[in-house]
């Protein structure tokens, strides 16, 4: 497992030691990037040498990865290493199923690696604000790593996310208002409550966390990238994560081919990047009013709108703003005709997809991979809501 060398501001490059907890950027409160001396991990033996321990053949889940993950030892619930579906309708669209992690969402890998920090650190009191599946994430691993874990959603969260966090033993605040709410409460309480804030993109480990969807990507395609990756943004570290997780792969030399389109996908009903993309900005404004029953797209102003924008842009890629029905639409036809309930993020992809090849910027034949960012199962208040179902006890 690599050493750590400095942290690096995504905005203005000023470096900080990795050696305290930090934040953001003290110069310019700019998210930060892990940087590590990787120098061992070069060449195809090294990629090739992945998975070959004992511990990797039972199940190492993400941490196969440890020689591009920071040297420490791991808090797990055996996150990572999900499927990869090939459709069985489009011959070249695979759905990578985040569904299959701890906690039932993509959600696990990044607040794994970021409550493994916190441990190495001795922070003993976390707080998130959330959208709902994180929170449940931080709960889930807090317990595991001994920690007090603070959580903020918003009140109409789907109740699966309240379960969790109560089951868990963590303290959670429901809020009337949006994650934005959320976001501005912990960072009034966090210094008087002795909180750190492990809030989307201002601690730099969630995004390590995240990148190994992009590492798994490619290895599970044979150490080749698809031709587009589409990816449900709300906060949009995830997509944040595989983009840096590129830039390592081909400073390895672990994979081959051009960088996939990246396809940021949104709700109409909340959409700041897609906005912020078609008017040539670099980064988004707040987004009045939003709704979209896909609570993980209801992020009015992401962190880090000028990270996902320039990954999108460099990339040939797209921003894609759908509307409700379109989703559950989506999410009906793919549960319907491939056997997969997925979250209403995930159905907000692969909505994308067929927009898309409908307008066409992708073609059939096209490689692409759909992240379904959690599993439905977690939405079963909301979908048998919009399904017309009741329930009576």
């Amino acid at each position: 497992m690599p050493q750590i060398t400095y942290l690096e501001c995504s905005r203005c490059n000023t470096r900080l030691d990795p050696f305290t907890p930090q934040s953001v950027c003290t110069q310019c409160a700019g998210s930060l990037y892990v940087r590590y001396d990787l120098s061992s991990a070069k060449g195809t033996a090294a990629r090739d040498a992945i998975g070959t321990t004992k511990a990797d053949r039972s199940w190492s889940g993400m941490w196969r990865y440890r020689s591009v993950l920071p040297s420490v030892e791991p808090v797990t619930l055996g996150e990572g290493w999900t499927p990869m579906l090939p459709s069985r309708r489009y011959e070249s669209v695979f759905l990578k199923e985040e569904g299959a992690n701890p906690t039932g969402t993509f959600k696990a890998r990044g607040l794994a690696l970021a409550i493994t920090m916190a441990r190495h650190y001795g922070i003993k009191k976390v707080a998130v604000p959330s959208a709902g599946n994180a929170g449940g994430a931080v709960a889930a691993y807090a317990a595991a790593a001994g920690m007090e874990a603070h959580i903020f959603m918003p009140k109409d969260v789907p109740l699966a996310n309240q379960v969790e966090c109560i089951a868990y033993g963590a303290h959670m605040t429901l809020v009337d208002g949006l994650i934005s709410d959320c976001a501005r409460i912990v960072g009034e309480r966090k210094e008087k409550e002795g909180w750190f804030d492990l809030s989307t993109l201002k601690e730099p480990f969630r995004v390590e966390g995240k990148k190994t969807m992009g590492y798994e990507l490619v290895e599970q395609l044979g150490w080749e990238y698809p031709d587009a990756v589409f990816y449900p943004t709300g906060g949009g570290v995830g997509l944040i994560g595989m983009w840096k997780a590129f830039q390592e792969l081909e400073d390895l030399g672990w994979v081959t081919g051009k960088r996939p389109k990246m396809i940021a996908v949104q709700a109409a009903g909340c959409a700041p990047v897609a906005r912020a993309y078609d008017r040539g900005e670099a980064a988004s404004q707040m987004w009045q009013d939003a709704a979209t029953f896909a609570s993980g797209l209801r992020v009015p102003k992401p962190y880090g709108d000028y990270i996902i924008l320039d990954a999108v842009r460099q990339s040939q890629g797209t921003v894609v703003a759908l509307t409700d029905e379109q989703i559950f639409a989506s999410l009906k036809d793919w549960a319907t005709q491939e056997g997969i309930l997925m979250s209403p993020e995930g159905a907000a992809a692969t909505a994308a997809y067929d927009h898309l090849i409908g307008t066409g910027f992708l073609t059939p034949s096209d490689r692409v991979v759909i992240f379904n960012t959690g599993s439905g199962n977690k939405y079963t208040d909301v979908l048998g809501q919009a399904l017309g179902l009741t329930h009576s006890i």
